[in-house]
């Protein structure tokens, strides 16, 4: 008999927030490139006209509503996913097929998450901004656009949060049994670094073109109807236009997604639950 140790349910929460402390203005840069109407300027561009305008510290702008975002959508699916994958492992008494994982991912992604998502936006792109006061924020939207606009974007923003959960999720998952199949590398913290790349760029390329329309759904006042009308409009802009941002989003998404898995694989070595198999 052994003792292996799985993850607790809120360790994904925690471990995307502090992934998202490190990644914060990467995230702020990628919006604003994605919110532009036509293409003035590059990231680099991006974060020197922001940095001039507003200081070092503007970088860090709604990173109070980030870390909500992620105590509420990475939190729910992780925990989701985390929970059911292990209790499935027990019962079977070998790992779930990757179909599974997939189908459990797209299961565990996004809905609750959308109206701190949706603040975060606007947070980033100053529709409306108090400094470090995010539940100001929730109740001006509630307030003045109705309850309703907290979940504006809500359907690509779920679709979006399924596609990251399988990219993320179901890859890291996927990588990491490939990789220690092989015999080379044991469960350390190299092996979490390979497969949480491979899983960030599977990730990146999966919801890119809707992580574009969801944001100009949630950054949107009247000039969107539906999101058919988003796509459309996107779409005139160009093929392009759905991957604006992709460098960016690969800059911010990869790097987060390394330091939650490893910040992740570090809690559940040192803290998680002990199970005896």
């Amino acid at each position: 008999m052994t003792e292996n140790r799985i993850s607790r349910w809120y360790f994904g929460g925690l471990s995307s927030s502090a992934a998202a402390c490190l990644t914060h203005p990467l995230d702020l840069i990628k919006v604003h490139l994605q919110t532009q109407q036509e293409v003035r300027v590059r990231m680099i561009g991006m974060t020197v006209n922001v940095v001039r305008r507003e200081g070092y510290l503007a970088l860090y702008s709604g990173l109070s509503a980030s870390l909500c975002r992620q105590m509420t959508y990475s939190l729910s699916r992780f925990g989701i996913y985390e929970t059911v994958r292990d209790k499935v492992n027990r019962k079977n008494k070998g790992l779930m097929p990757f179909y599974q994982k997939v189908l459990l991912g797209a299961f565990g992604g996004g809905f609750i998450g959308t109206p701190a998502d949706l603040v975060n936006v606007r947070f980033n792109t100053k529709l409306f901004r108090v400094p470090h006061v995010f539940l100001h924020n929730i109740l001006h939207s509630k307030i003045t656009e109705g309850i309703r606009k907290l979940f504006s974007g809500a359907t690509m923003a779920s679709t979006r949060g399924a596609l990251v959960s399988v990219g993320q999720l179901s890859c890291y998952d996927q990588s990491k049994q490939l990789v220690l199949a092989t015999g080379y590398l044991a469960d350390n913290i190299l092996t979490h670094f390979l497969a949480s790349v491979i899983a960030g760029g599977c990730a990146t390329i999966l919801c890119q073109p809707l992580d574009v329309v969801k944001t100009r759904l949630m950054n949107s006042k009247v000039e969107y109807r539906s999101v058919f009308h988003c796509l459309t409009e996107t779409a005139k802009l160009g093929p392009k236009a759905f991957y604006k941002g992709l460098v960016p989003a690969a800059i911010r998404l990869i790097p987060h997604t390394v330091f939650t898995f490893i910040f992740l694989e570090q809690l559940r070595q040192h803290f998680g639950e002990v199970v005896v198999a």
